[in-house]
């Protein structure tokens, strides 16, 4: 083959895959839902400046759903209310999302009942939150066929659900609490702690009188204080390791 056929050919598929690309970013940016542009979804109320990312994944029983205002909801996330679309579930929302929740990529929250998810919540992706179970209790039936337990799930206020975890029917979660990747959740968990496992255990916990216990390894990082400019941030990156430390040690007067 020629040069110069190579190189029309190598043209003709940038040419193509930019357009593809511009293309996509544009359904993904159309595709998106919104409270300004709902699409055919009808939610029971969707807040401020939240928005789920297109492509959606399974999503039905919408009226009985809440979403709070300033939620990320990533590509391929599940939201369901009930058993099945299109049933009547009553006057009450069944999910409830509070503000600044993110939900990673993939991740399914199924609520046949009531499941709550507090405010500033963040998900890794491919969590699994459940109110059903099924069961298994008639040795003779299948257990497809057996009708299901439901528990009502509450998640607290201000956790951090790693990748993988799976919150089970009946769980309780307390606020600022951390699931560890692929925990299975299941009864009452405390405020402040930190589970991992399968079944899930508390394995650290904070409390006022004691603060963490078992101790944190590694000190608690520290913001970057108010009013810092991108230029200052650039030049402490240009710093080595020696000059860094010689700073650090000076006195905040200094």
């Amino acid at each position: 083959m020629s040069k110069r056929k190579n190189t029309f050919t190598s043209w003709r598929r940038r040419l193509a895959q930019r357009a593809v690309h511009a293309g996509w970013s544009w359904v993904r940016e159309a595709g998106s839902v919104s409270a300004e542009h709902p699409g055919r979804y009808r939610f029971g109320s969707i807040g401020e400046a939240t928005r789920l990312a297109f492509p959606l994944g399974t999503v039905f029983g919408e009226p009985w759903i809440r979403l709070g205002s300033h939620c990320i909801i990533a590509e391929q996330v599940t939201l369901t209310a009930g058993l099945m679309p299109d049933l009547d579930l009553g006057p009450d929302p069944i999910l409830r999302i509070g503000d600044g929740v993110v939900l990673g990529r993939g991740s399914h929250v199924i609520a046949d009942t009531t499941v709550t998810i507090g405010s500033d919540c963040y998900f890794g992706p491919y969590v699994y939150v459940t109110s059903t179970n099924h069961s298994y209790d008639d040795p003779h039936q299948p257990i497809g066929r057996q009708w299901p337990r439901m528990e009502p799930v509450e998640i607290g206020p201000g956790c951090w659900i790693g990748t993988g975890a799976v919150i089970l029917p009946g769980a309780r979660i307390g606020r600022n609490v951390v699931v560890a990747a692929g925990a299975v959740v299941r009864g009452t968990v405390p405020d402040h702690a930190v589970v991992a496992g399968a079944p899930a255990r508390v394995v650290r916990r904070w409390t006022a009188g004691d603060g963490w216990q078992p101790p944190l390894r590694t000190p608690a990082p520290v913001p970057i204080p108010d009013g810092t400019t991108p230029e200052q941030l650039r030049a402490l990156g240009e710093l080595d390791e020696d000059v860094v430390a010689r700073l650090a040690a000076l006195e905040p007067e200094a």
